[in-house]
């Protein structure tokens, strides 16, 4: 029996077509997606484990951009007919695909989680790496991760006096603006890029052009989500215990001490060894074997600690931690 595909597309504003597929490939992973637009094709896959390791207290989560040479109809020169290590551009579209997924990731989910975006097939006049986040993205939307997405990114460019999606290779070599945004429907999550002295207002405004673009990828992907069965239930997870008896104790202990150095306006190094000195005394007053079963938690505590104290020091009292106003 053939697989039924499930297709959204997305129309560029230049008239270009975007194309997300699920349901034909990678069928064992727990999301994949393809997305196409020309000649440009990329496979997206996303799996998880279903329990986190054992003294793991963070997202081990892995990206994975490539562009192989068999896409462009290629085999690796040399003695060696492989795939070589991945490239600058390469490693730079993982860390920006990174940049955007992980905080949307439940603070507690610490299962570990491979994302794997593969160039299957090339296009010189598509920019493959416009559609990497995208397509990571998609993935997870029809997977059972929990995830607070879907999201998007887009590459923004002005050629002439006007904003351009996903600029062309030749079209990168004239812009005088070229930026990457990763946001959700309703939020800016990053930006990157890099202009030739344009003003704050031009900037704002090429965000907000590629926002809009976004919220159509966005509503692809959520779209595509709902006819994908396994994406409608999110798998269940008990990945961190908490102790909220010890977390109500670090934060009366701890928290007006952490305000009162975040507010002196301290050198960072001298600021950090404050914090450092706050939380040892805290411990120092602590049994060994309260210390056994608690101390990683006060650790954690405390770091929600400062940043409390910094957030609301920046917002309540408008100053920074180098003590100039906000």
């Amino acid at each position: 029996m053939i697989p039924k595909a499930i297709i959204e597309t997305i129309a560029l504003p230049d008239g270009r077509v975007i194309t997300l597929e699920t349901g034909k490939l990678a069928k064992q992973a727990d999301g994949s997606v393809v997305v196409r637009c020309g000649g440009t094709m990329l496979l997206a896959t996303v799996v998880s484990s279903k329990e986190a390791k054992e003294g793991i207290d963070f997202l081990p989560l892995t990206v994975d951009y490539r562009e192989k040479f068999a896409a462009n109809g290629r085999v690796p020169g040399g003695f060696l007919k492989r795939e070589g290590r991945p490239s600058d551009t390469e490693i730079l579209t993982m860390r920006l695909i990174d940049r955007v997924l992980r905080p949307l990731f439940p603070k507690d989910y610490h299962a570990e989680i491979q994302l794997m975006i593969q160039m299957i097939s090339y296009d010189p006049e598509v920019e493959a790496t416009s559609l990497a986040g995208l397509a990571a993205s998609a993935a997870i939307a029809v997977s059972d991760l929990p995830f607070d997405g879907p999201i998007s990114e887009v590459r923004v460019g002005r050629l002439n006096g006007e904003f351009i999606i996903n600029p062309t290779p030749d079209q990168l070599k004239e812009i005088d603006l070229d930026m990457t945004i990763g946001a959700s429907m309703d939020s800016v999550v990053m930006v990157e890029g890099e202009m030739r002295e344009v003003s704050e207002e031009e900037m704002v405004e090429a965000i907000k052009f590629a926002h809009e673009a976004i919220k159509l990828q966005v509503t692809a992907q959520t779209n595509m989500a709902a006819q994908v069965e396994k994406s409608h239930v999110k798998r269940e997870y008990n990945h961190e215990t908490h102790s909220e008896e010890v977390r109500q104790d670090v934060m009366a202990a701890t928290y007006d001490k952490v305000y009162a150095v975040s507010k002196s306006a301290l050198p960072k190094h001298e600021r950090s060894a404050q914090f450092k000195a706050i939380l040892n005394e805290y411990l120092d007053g602590k049994d060994e074997a309260w210390l056994a079963e608690n101390k990683g938690f006060a650790k954690t505590y405390f770091h929600d600690v400062e940043y409390k104290a910094v957030r609301h020091m920046v917002l309540a009292d408008g100053q920074r931690l180098d003590g100039r106003k906000t």
